[in-house]
């Protein structure tokens, strides 16, 4: 698998008009190069940063990780995510793939931006979107269930930046620190952030994304045939 590219875009996705695995490497947002040979295909996902309790102070706060070994026998660790499925929102994709991946139930409290990179993997392109939304905890315990997932745990805040694998989910670990405390100091407006997140109908942007991730592994559309043109011959000199 050879990886291109990252972006990260501080944005949330609570109306329609909003914007649009282990082993991964991440640079940059610069488009592949193109190749006749390889598909186009985008993703669009969401995830979280679950934390502990957002009562208490920020240095005291922990996140759930996952981590995948990859091939050459690392362990990666990142946030949990996975894809939007048909009649979810980005929301409650974020809260269903961390209870998937780490065991924590979560509510979504804020938008935390979107991360987007280009990847090759089984002969294709792929141009993937992750939402990213902030959680706290309201129940459950850490479980590697998932099989995808060979490792959870509760990693405080500010050991993120050194133990996520992937620079863009760094820059986002670091950046919810500040809207952690913002929001922690200020109950009314934690309050108005959460009711803002708890959308249930999916939006045109959402509905379009399922419908892109469940055709992902259709095979591509059969290229045209193309039937030669059968030639004449010319009649030789002396023909009838």
């Amino acid at each position: 698998m050879a990886v291109m590219s990252a972006h990260i875009t501080k944005t949330g996705l609570t109306k329609d008009a909003a914007a649009p695995a282990p082993g991964r490497r991440r640079r940059g947002n610069r488009r592949p190069e193109r190749s006749e040979r390889l598909r186009t295909v985008r993703e669009t996902s969401a995830g979280g940063l679950v934390i502990s309790d957002l009562d208490l102070p920020v240095d005291k706060l922990s996140a759930a990780l996952i981590g995948r070994v990859d091939r050459r026998g690392r362990m990666m660790w990142s946030l949990p995510k996975g894809h939007i499925e048909s009649g979810e929102t980005a929301e409650q994709t974020a809260v269903r793939e961390v209870a998937e991946e780490t065991g924590i139930q979560g509510l979504v409290v804020a938008p935390l931006g979107k991360i987007d990179y280009w990847f090759v993997s089984e002969g294709r392109r792929i141009h993937k979107t992750v939402h990213h939304y902030l959680l706290r905890s309201v129940g459950g315990e850490l479980s590697d269930a998932d099989y995808e997932v060979s490792e959870v745990a509760w990693v405080p805040l500010h050991e993120l930046p050194r133990r996520l694998t992937y620079s863009d989910e760094r820059r986002l670990a670091r950046m919810a620190r500040g809207v952690i405390a913002d929001l922690a100091a200020d109950p009314q407006r934690l309050a108005q952030s959460e009711a803002e997140s708890s959308r249930t109908e999916p939006n045109a942007y959402e509905r379009a994304a399922a419908a892109r991730n469940q055709r992902r592994n259709e095979p591509p559309p059969a290229a045209p045939s193309r039937r030669r043109r059968r030639r004449h011959r010319r009649p030789a000199a002396g023909d009838g």
